[in-house]
């Protein structure tokens, strides 16, 4: 039998191999929203075997494996071996075929592990223990393996108080990755959460300052903002959630709101939309003065199972699409920051497919001069981080905005193994341009088009961090 991950994998069209083998195959990879842990990577981390570097920490196949109906112990129990675990997952993968999943996880074990086999109850035990043998080889540590996929550059998504030791402790391994920080925002305005009293402490500790009021809170964001720089951060992100509104409202009264919050710890869902929308300005604010690049993922779900929430945490894999975004809103929060001269360059990721075109509107919206694209429509992102998905991304930026300007991809994910979407990414987009040309709606111009490849997988994306 055909190998299913064979060299021409998604390449429908002369046109779309020629761009993809000759240009795209071998470009560096800059990945600028990750999740990987930066202690890890500074220790070169081994893995014990396939079920710590392939499931433990994949809510991706721990929901389709919900779906599919496997005992949540079996999924994410503690008493449960990596053995077991990897059985469990192996046993239900043939039914995985037509979701992403199926797709990512063929293309992982050929990449990696030079394996042809469709994983499956028979031959899995043959699959652990050749993938395990070569795991325990040197050369298999989380930066070898980054290093295999051609990465760069990555940027980790960490907390306003992280510590930056370990980014610079990897980025002087040898495998020359350089391993930066971006901001993860969100604690900043998670008012309503039970651990935003313990982080106003924490935040007063490293900046070194008391915080009795909102003057003192942003001043201490400041600091640590400063130290980010340093640390040689440019990216921030924040989690608009399904329903994020944004509501402009005076310095007085947000000072006012943040002081009923420090003294009675509570304040009404109405009047933490207002404080959120002060402090997400003056976020804003903060990353254009340092010229750092500010991503606004839109539109989850996250709140959907109460069981689940309480026993995994907020990132467990049973999230789901939000409804559309309140586009006024949105508009309402960039165009405030551009009135000030204060927008940032922005990358907008939607959730729910049916924000593509307006996303990729909203890149024609705001602009700067000398700056290639200053807003961009992000690339498919989480649920739509697939083929269709990322199609349709091309497909709207394309019709709406700029294809040739597009920054390209980003894995967001927490595991090494994802990297291998950049290559998924990069044999979609010259999927798509080939079947562009052959349909008569881009010309066969291989310099033309292999510039478009270059900037979109590697060129725009270094050229326009800074």
């Amino acid at each position: 039998m055909d190998s299913f991950i064979n060299e021409d994998f998604l390449l429908t069209t002369h046109i779309s191999r020629q761009l993809y083998h000759e240009i795209a195959e071998n470009l560096p990879v800059i990945d600028f929203h990750n999740h990987l842990d930066p202690r890890k990577l500074a220790e070169n981390h081994k893995f014990v075997d396939l079920a710590e570097l392939w499931i433990h920490a994949d809510p991706y196949k721990h929901r389709v494996m919900r779906i599919a109906g496997i005992d949540e112990e079996m999924i994410t129990g503690v008493g449960i071996s990596g053995k077991e675990r990897y059985d469990t997952w192996a046993s239900i993968f043939t039914r995985t075929i037509g979701n992403p999943l199926f797709h990512w996880s063929c293309l992982e074990l050929k990449r990696f592990f030079g394996i042809d086999e469709i994983l499956n109850r028979e031959n899995a035990g043959e699959i652990w223990k050749v993938c395990n043998d070569i795991l325990r080889q040197p050369g298999w540590g989380m930066l070898d393996i980054l290093k295999k996929c051609r990465v760069e550059m990555l940027c980790t998504s960490d907390d306003l108080l992280a510590d930056f030791t370990w980014h610079r402790e990897a980025s002087l391994q040898p495998q020359n990755i350089i391993v930066k920080p971006s901001l993860r925002a969100d604690s900043v305005i998670s008012f309503t959460t039970p651990s935003f009293k313990d982080f106003v402490s924490q935040l007063a500790e490293l900046s070194g300052m008391k915080i009795k009021c909102l003057e003192d809170y942003l001043n201490a964001i400041d600091i640590r903002l400063n130290l980010f720089s340093d640390a040689g951060c440019e990216y921030a992100d924040h989690s608009l959630d399904a329903g994020f509104r944004f509501v402009p409202v005076s310095s007085g009264e947000a000072s006012s709101l943040f002081g009923k919050l420090l003294q009675t710890g509570e304040i009404s869902p109405a009047e933490t939309v207002k404080l959120q929308s002060y402090v997400l300005l003056f976020m804003g604010r903060c990353y254009a003065r340092r010229n750092w690049n500010m991503q606004l993922h839109i539109g989850a779900k996250r709140d959907t199972n109460t069981q689940l929430r309480t026993r995994l945490g907020p990132a467990g894999g049973y999230a789901a699409i939000g409804s559309a975004c309140d586009v006024n809103s949105l508009v309402c929060f960039l165009d405030t920051l551009n009135e000030e001269d204060s927008l940032p360059r922005t990358i907008l990721y939607t959730l729910n497919p049916a924000d593509n075109a307006v996303f990729a509107t909203l890149t024609g919206s705001y602009s700067g001069s000398g700056i290639l694209g200053k807003v961009q429509f992000g690339p498919a992102w989480w649920y739509n981080d697939h083929l269709e998905g990322m199609t349709q991304q091309l497909q709207s930026l394309s019709s709406y905005g700029l294809l040739s300007c597009f920054v390209g991809m980003t894995t967001d994910s927490r595991s090494v193994l994802s990297f291998s979407r950049h290559e998924y990414f990069r044999r979609v987009l010259c999927r798509f341009i080939g079947e562009k040309v052959v349909g008569g709606e881009f010309p066969s111009d291989m310099t033309l088009l292999g510039d478009i490849v270059r900037d979109i997988c590697y060129r725009n994306c270094k050229n326009w961090r800074k």
